[in-house]
């Protein structure tokens, strides 16, 4: 079938019914929740955009000649990146890059692991058969898609297998005729409760051992499997209209802790089963977490284009354009897009087909990208709270400016340079949810750990780096003997 329409998705999670918990009750219609019916919106205006700008979101299937999302495309040449990244872009766009698992992210993941069926095929031919399948299905139905890659933290000096409860991370419980039954649980799968599946698949950082073969797990299953539960933080959409929580309200991803009650998947949805070598080479050897980098640096340009929008319109708001610290700080925001522009197009410029087929994405501009980008976010998050100031305490609502009574009062008091009282105030409030509420912190804790923790990312971008280059040269000029 062609790309998905909007309503196309909300009908089938309505249709769905999965098995969805928050704040202690089970969700009866996701779509009409106030959790989840603001984010379910903001995702079927994604769907929507795809056919508002069909030419640069749509592809034709190299399968059926549907239309189907550029996401999914297995790209053959550099103009195929360039595609691809506008086609992100344009999502990303839409939320000012606040929702960091839009379903390009696992769409480029998908792709990348259908196309490298070989890898998979190393354990079990079936496997590779599978993962094949699979990302044509996903390609040629348009799903949304969660994943899960993290055990519960409990006792991190330990293991999976040495926890306490050998239960507590999901694991494999047994292999039979049908499939293998997995019990226990997973971390952390955002857009949860709000997608068609789920990816269940190793970390990206975190090695496994051969202790650790019965949690070495990779599937994917839908969301209403009988057996699987999400149970969601607390929302931090809090019914609050776009003008007081222009944000929250909109882009609330929610965070699920995923229950495998004894879940059955089928062997045709099974990838791994129990193999620990695998799991720890696959984001590499599969070269997806080059193109899911790719997919993210692209969201973080758009998410460092709309914070650079915000602190520009604070300066012009009440004029501070003149001091020369604002300029300093406006300047490292600029800096900041500039670089991750000049990362992301070095990624494409220096592309390369891989031994699948694929053209793909020079790793060491994305890698240093995704190192860097989680620790300058915190700072750039930062300068919008320096320049908005007491700005950003002072930030009546909407109801305020509504009374017939205060109404004019909150106009003229707080008016800026050169706007009203009613757009200063909205301005800042948009500042406020992106830089100091819960929706806010949200964002900065996410970008710090999106892929995993910054010392142990450090510490893997240090052995990957070619180091000896750089010592040669050292060594050559210390044995110089030139006057």
């Amino acid at each position: 079938m062609p790309a998905r329409t909007g309503q196309q998705y909300v009908d089938a999670l309505n249709q769905a019914q999965n098995n969805v918990w928050v704040n202690g009750e089970k969700v009866e219609k996701v779509s009409e929740h106030p959790a989840f019916r603001n984010i379910v919106q903001s995702m079927r205006h994604l769907y929507d955009l795809q056919y508002e700008k069909s030419e640069k979101m749509l592809y034709t299937s190299p399968s059926t000649g549907d239309l189907v999302g550029l996401s999914f495309i297995a790209p053959k040449s550099k103009e195929d990146l360039r595609r691809r990244r506008e086609m992100i872009y344009e999502w990303a766009s839409f939320s000012g890059g606040m929702m960091g698992r839009s379903p390009d992210y696992l769409n480029t993941s998908v792709m990348s692991f259908g196309t490298a069926a070989s890898f998979f095929a190393q354990d079990n031919p079936m496997f590779g058969e599978n993962v094949r399948n699979y990302y044509e299905y996903c390609r040629e139905n348009d799903l949304s898609l969660t994943h899960t890659l993290i055990h519960p933290q409990a006792n991190r000096s330990k293991n999976q297998s040495n926890q306490k409860d050998p239960y507590l991370s999901a694991r494999i419980v047994e292999k039979n005729a049908d499939g293998i039954l997995v019990r226990g649980a997973r971390l952390l799968a955002t857009l949860g409760g709000v997608t068609d599946e789920v990816i269940v698949f190793p970390s990206t950082l975190n090695k496994a051992t051969g202790e650790d073969d019965p949690y070495a797990l990779a599937f994917a299953i839908p969301n209403n499997t009988p057996g699987l539960k999400f149970i969601c933080r607390e929302p931090f959409d809090y019914g609050k209209s776009h003008w007081d929580h222009p944000m929250g309200s909109r882009f609330d991803e929610s965070d699920a802790i995923m229950v495998f009650d004894d879940v059955l998947v089928p062997w045709d949805r099974v990838f791994i089963a129990g193999n620990h070598d695998l799991c720890n080479r696959t984001y590499f050897e599969t070269n997806a977490v080059m193109h899911m980098t790719h997919q993210v640096v692209t969201k973080n340009m758009a998410k460092t284009e709309f914070v650079l929008g915000i602190v520009l319109s604070i300066i012009d708001a009440i004029n501070i354009s003149q001091f020369q610290h604002v300029k300093e700080k406006a300047t490292e925001v600029m800096l900041t897009l500039e670089i991750m522009k000049a990362l992301l197009h070095q990624s494409e410029a220096n592309a390369k087909i891989d031994q699948y087929g694929n053209m793909t994405p020079d790793f060491a501009p994305l890698n240093t990208a995704r190192n860097w980008y989680p620790k300058v976010y915190q700072r750039l998050t930062e300068i919008i709270r320096i320049l908005g100031s007491s700005g950003l305490m002072a930030i009546p609502t909407e109801a305020d400016f509504a009374s017939l009574e205060i109404g004019d009062l909150m106009r003229k008091y707080n008016q800026g340079a050169a706007i009203d009282g009613y757009d200063r105030v909205q301005l800042y409030r948009l500042a406020w949810d992106v830089s100091m509420s819960a929706f806010g912190t949200r964002q900065m804790l996410y970008e710090y750990y999106f892929f995993g923790d910054p010392v142990r990312m450090a510490s893997a971008y240090y052995d990957w780096y070619n180091k000896e280059p750089y010592k040669v040269k050292i060594q050559n000029f210390l044995k110089r003997t030139d006057a």
